[in-house]
């Protein structure tokens, strides 16, 4: 009997296919991010639907008005999520940054997509004084790894997704490390059996290096778009036929 080596996941790792979807809320149209994901994903996340660790087949990011007060928003991101047909565990973010704007990029097989909104940029350590409610604006980040990384080491990818973060957010001419109400999701693929995973997910390992990379960029891209928008943020009454785009 001859046995076959697993394939490199590295050697042609799948796209990230990325839809826009659009509702009618708040009078007026706000569109969304979705990437359907599909089985064999395990996902690390500090997002308020399907935060923490686990498998999950869908992420989905949501523009909403600024301003934003709904106090349930998982009830209201597990909505959106029936509505365009998910099912199972998946992810879901809020933001109130124009997700039209997102800025992808990829290296070596790392995708990371992007939405920022750094209309309130604070550091993380304020003092007691500055510490009080926030607006949303978001930065948003999702990074897909395609390949099994360990647990310990998929929560070193998330906190390298962080640091390449602020870099690029300083790099961008911004004197803070983020929002109040950033977040993040790190997707890696779930081993198959006999497949062993990366222990390892710093900014100098694998994966970490590739993950920073594409995370700095596509955060810079994105936060530079917002830094120099001009103008009223554009608004229709309504989803339109071009609002919804399966292939971005």
């Amino acid at each position: 009997m001859i046995s076959q080596a697993l394939p490199a996941r590295d050697s042609a790792p799948p796209a990230v296919r990325v839809e826009r979807g659009a509702r009618l809320e708040d009078a007026a149209c706000r569109h969304l991010l979705l990437w359907r994901a599909g089985p064999g994903w395990r996902m690390l996340s500090s997002a308020v639907l399907g935060g923490g660790l686990g498998e999950r087949a869908w992420v989905l990011n949501a523009q909403v008005k600024a301003g934003y007060g709904r106090m349930d928003p998982e009830q209201h991101l597990a909505e959106l999520a029936a509505a365009h047909g998910l099912a199972g565990p998946g992810v879901g973010l809020l933001t109130a940054a124009l997700v039209d704007d997102y800025a992808k990029a990829v290296d070596g097989g790392v995708t990371a997509l992007v939405t920022a909104g750094v209309g309130v940029p604070v550091w993380a350590a304020e003092p007691a004084a500055a510490v009080g409610g926030h607006a949303p604006g978001t930065v948003n980040i999702l990074a897909v790894v395609p390949a099994p990384v360990a647990d310990a080491g998929l929560v070193n990818l998330l906190a390298t997704a962080t640091e390449a973060k602020v870099q690029a957010l300083l790099g961008a001419g911004y004197d803070c490390s983020g929002t109040p109400s950033d977040a993040v999701c790190v997707a890696v693929r779930t081993p198959r059996p006999g497949e062993p995973a990366d222990p390892f997910g710093g900014p100098r390992s694998r994966w970490g290096a590739r993950l920073a990379r594409a995370v700095h960029a596509a955060v810079l891209t994105s936060a530079l778009r917002d830094r120099d928008r001009t103008g009223p943020r554009p608004e229709h009454p309504a989803p339109l036929p071009g609002c919804r785009v399966r292939d971005l």
